[in-house]
Order: structure tokens, then C-alpha cells, then sequence
């Protein structure tokens, strides 16, 4: 007699979790997903048409999902607003909301989809979870039922959250995260009464998760990392790309660096608005990411990941960031630093004019040291040294430390800080570091091409970033980026 189809599964799940526990990594994979957007509307579209258009973007992941599954990956991260999109009201989206229940009620979908109120994106993803034995992340909308005893109730009777939801292997409901740091241009959610640490265990490892915005503010990103100690953040994000600090692959590469977690990062991919850059990141750099903002390509990522990176060999020690920026002498002000502008914050330039040098140039208590050699110094590239040490106060207001050696668009020293995607000018070696008053600093090396440098620096337990091959690839910037969260 033939096994049934319930005992099969229950066997390939309990041959996967020992396969997972025998092991100390584990396979991750990542989407980024070129979504299928809805058509721009000012009225409601019905219940039917949102799953039709649901249905589209959730074809496309299931297939990616059992890409990644045959690959033997146990985890895979959809991106933020990849299964709707984006192009709405308050108003508009509510058709394609769900209510999210608390996976504590312990709930599969996919085998009893009736339980609560319809919910058939949940029950999709539950199967495709169930029916690949792996889990899957992905990002929908949650809606909570409220009323006039609760004071911060809206108008309308509901909260509207922007939800990331994980199903296990079995299909269950295993974590549930409202966004709390929602982007300027959120405006159809609500922001959580109280920030959410959310995570849930795994044979391979504890996981935390969060979505886009969050990446830069203490609550939730620090604390689970911090304070609850999670081993691997999982990050469904639609990211638009602010060279030359806030490119997706060399931000989240190191934050993962900073922190030293694993950290899985699955974009949208949307050219017209910069969205693009996934990867998976170890604490000691990339393991694989995608960068393309030449064609509307989606892209799945899979690499292999130690399931505990603190414990690993290859786990870089404890950096103290201000150690060695703080013994050099602190030099009079230059007579030609100047001003100049990055994303709004205006920073304290030096320009970097001789092809061997020690360079510091200071704003405030920030004061930051670079030691160079350029393998051929070419007189049509510029390059300066800068400080930034103050509150950021566009999209959302949050302190920075900013110490970079970068490339400037041309000549022209008005053009330093501007985006700039390519370069040619090589160095021999670098050492950047500041006299940095957080420990958060996260290092950034980019390359020409927007390219990020796995294996080719290192930040030495003094807080100095230093180069490691010999010459650099041409050099776009290298930065170390620190965020005071208690000045914010």
C-alpha cells in the first residue's frame, strides 16, 4: 500500500528539520521581484479585481519559491509591496487587505482556510510554503476592526497596517510584523501603537524581522539584534537607491557588517524609481546580491549561511570605532576644506590632491583620518575626504556620523557628493576612521559599477577600515557610516 499524501509530507518535513539540525548552516534565498502594479485609480477597486491582480504577482513568486525549494534552500524573502504594489489611498488599497490574525492561535491556512474571515493570499502563501517544505517571507496588508472606545481609532473603523507575514515548512503562521518606521509616502497605513520585536525560532538559527524604513532607527532593527540576539534578520524592503551612501547592496551589506547578522534583503525592482538591489550578507560581507538598473529583470539569489555567525570562525571581533581616530593629534581646520552638500545634510570637505597623504578633516565633535596611496592618480577624477555630524532631517529626522573618501562627479568641487556611478582611479591602500561618539557604524567600500568589495577590506578591531588588495578596484566611495540613535 502507498504512503498517503499527508504521511509523505510529514516525513520529507521531519527528514528536513533533522537535515537542518545535523547541520550548522542552512540555504537562504532571496526575490527580487519585478511587480506587477495595479492600474492607477482614486476609487476602490473590487475584492475580485485586488485577487486578480494578487493572483499575477503571486504566480510569479510561487515560481521563484519552487526554484529556491529545488535548489534546497529552507528560507525564502519576497520583497515589500510585492504581491500589490504601490499607487495608493488610504482608500484604494483596502480591497486588498486581509486580517492578519497572532500566530499564536496556531493556524495553517492552506488545510483550513475557513478558520477565520477569507484570507486567500494567506492560504496561498501557507501552501506555498506547505507544498515546497520551506518557509516563506512576504509582505501584505494587515486590517484591524476598532471603534470609538479606542482613541486613536481613524474615521474609517480599522486600522490599516503594512504587514510582513512567515509560514514554516507546514504551512503555519509563524510570524507576523507591522511596520512601524513607515516612509513619508505611506500615507494608507497606520503606525503601530508600540514598535514590535518580532521573532520566532528555526532549526537553523533565531530570526528577527522588519521592513525597509526600519533599517535605519533603533526600534525594531537594534533591539533584536542588540538585545534579543537574533542570529539571521530577514528584510522585505522596496528600496530607492540614494547614492553614495543609501545604495540597497552597500547599505544593507554594512548594516549586516555593523551588526554582524545574517541579513536578507529582497527588493522590488522598479528602475523608474531606482528600486533595485537584493542580497544575502554575512557579518563578514556579501554571499551574493544583484544589482541592475538596465533592465525590469526580477532575479533569485540562494546562497549558504552559518546558522549561528557569532559563533563562527569567520565572526569579525568586537570594533572599537573611535579607538585609533581618537590618538591621532586633531589638526587646525583647513585652509581649503569646504562645504558641500550629500542627501540634503551638508557636509565638511578636504580635497584629496596628493597621490600619498594623511588627510583629517573635522565638523563638530566628528573628526575623521585618512591615510592613501593612489596607483596612478588621474588628473580628470577628483576625490575628497568628508565629515558629517549632525541630525538628518528629510524623510524622517535621525543622527548621523559620516566619515568618506569619495569620488565627486567632476572636477568641479560643486559636484562632490553628487551621485556617481562609475570611476577609474585606483588606490594602493586606504585607512578611514573617526573619532565616531556611537558604536553603530556600519562600513561601506563601493566600486565602479556600483560593486561591492566581499573579501577586499577589513575593519580592524580599532575602528580603522583598511584596504586589503593591492591596488582597489576604481573606488567610488569608502564610508563609514554611523547612526547616534540617542542624539535623534
Amino acid at each position: 500500500m502507498l504512503p498517503s499524501q499527508p504521511l509523505l509530507h510529514a516525513a520529507a518535513f521531519a527528514l528536513a528539520v533533522l537535515q537542518a539540525l545535523a547541520s550548522d548552516t542552512f540555504t537562504a534565498a532571496v526575490y527580487e521581484h519585478a511587480v506587477i502594479l495595479p492600474d492607477a485609480t482614486d476609487e476602490p477597486v473590487s475584492p475580485d479585481d485586488a485577487l486578480a491582480l494578487m493572483n499575477k504577482n503571486m504566480d510569479v513568486l510561487e515560481g521563484a519559491i519552487k526554484e529556491a525549494a529545488q535548489q534546497g534552500a529552507h528560507i525564502i524573502v519576497t520583497p515589500e509591496d510585492g504581491i500589490y504594489g504601490w499607487r495608493f489611498t488610504r482608500e484604494t488599497i483596502y480591497p486588498y487587505l486581509e486580517d492578519i490574525p497572532d500566530p499564536a492561535v496556531n493556524w495553517i491556512p492552506c488545510t483550513d482556510p475557513t478558520r477565520f474571515a477569507p484570507a486567500p493570499v494567506q492560504e496561498r502563501l501557507s501552501c506555498m510554503a506547505r507544498n515546497n517544505s520551506i518557509y516563506v517571507v512576504a509582505n501584505i496588508g494587515d486590517k484591524k476592526p476598532c471603534n470609538s472606545r479606542d482613541a486613536g481609532c481613524p474615521s474609517d473603523g480599522h486600522y490599516q497596517y503594512n504587514t510582513d507575514v512567515v509560514f514554516d515548512p507546514e504551512g503555519k503562521l509563524v510570524a507576523r510584523y507591522h511596520k512601524y518606521n513607515l516612509f513619508m509616502s505611506e500615507t494608507q497605513f497606520n503606525y503601530p501603537k508600540e514598535p514590535e520585536a518580532v521573532t520566532f525560532e528555526t532549526p537553523f538559527g533565531k530570526f528577527g524581522i522588519f521592513t525597509c524604513f526600519d533599517i535605519l532607527f533603533r526600534e525594531p532593527a537594534v533591539v533584536l539584534v542588540s538585545e534579543l540576539q537574533v542570529d539571521t534578520v530577514l528584510f522585505p524592503t522596496a528600496w530607492m537607491n540614494v547614492l553614495p551612501f543609501l545604495t540597497a547592496v552597500e547599505f544593507h551589506s554594512a548594516w549586516a557588517m555593523g551588526m554582524g547578522v545574517n541579513f536578507l534583503a529582497a527588493n522590488t525592482h522598479y528602475t523608474s524609481m531606482s528600486m533595485t538591489g537584493s542580497g544575502i550578507y554575512a557579518p563578514d560581507g556579501a554571499r551574493t546580491y544583484y544589482y541592475n538598473m538596465k533592465t525590469e529583470d526580477g532575479r533569485l539569489l540562494i546562497a549558504e549561511l552559518d546558522s549561528h555567525p557569532r559563533l563562527s570562525p569567520a565572526s569579525p571581533p568586537a570594533v572599537n570605532w573611535s579607538l585609533y581616530a581618537s590618538s591621532v593629534e586633531r589638526f587646525s581646520p583647513n585652509d581649503h576644506d569646504f562645504r558641500g552638500r550629500i542627501f540634503y545634510d551638508w557636509f565638511t570637505f578636504t580635497e584629496v590632491t596628493k597621490p600619498e597623504w594623511n588627510l583629517t578633516v573635522c565638523q563638530k565633535d566628528l573628526c575623521c583620518h585618512l591615510s592613501y596611496k593612489v596607483a596612478g592618480k588621474r588628473e580628470d577624477e577628483v576625490y575628497v575626504l568628508g565629515a558629517f555630524d549632525g541630525l538628518h532631517v528629510v524623510e524622517g529626522q535621525y543622527y548621523l556620523q559620516i566619515c568618506t573618501l569619495l569620488k565627486c562627479k567632476t572636477t568641479d568641487l560643486n559636484t562632490c557628493g553628487q551621485p556617481v556611478e562609475t570611476a577609474q582611479t585606483k588606490f594602493e591602500t586606504f585607512s578611514l576612521s573617526g573619532t565616531f561618539g556611537t558604536n553603530y557604524v556600519f562600513p561601506e567600500v563601493l566600486y565602479s559599477g556600483v560593486q561591492l568589495a566581499p573579501g577586499e577590506f577589513e575593519v580592524l578591531n580599532d575602528g580603522r577600515l583598511i584596504s586589503k588588495t593591492r591596488p582597489t578596484k576604481p573606488v567610488i566611495t569608502v564610508t563609514l557610516f554611523g547612526r547616534w540613535y540617542e542624539k535623534d
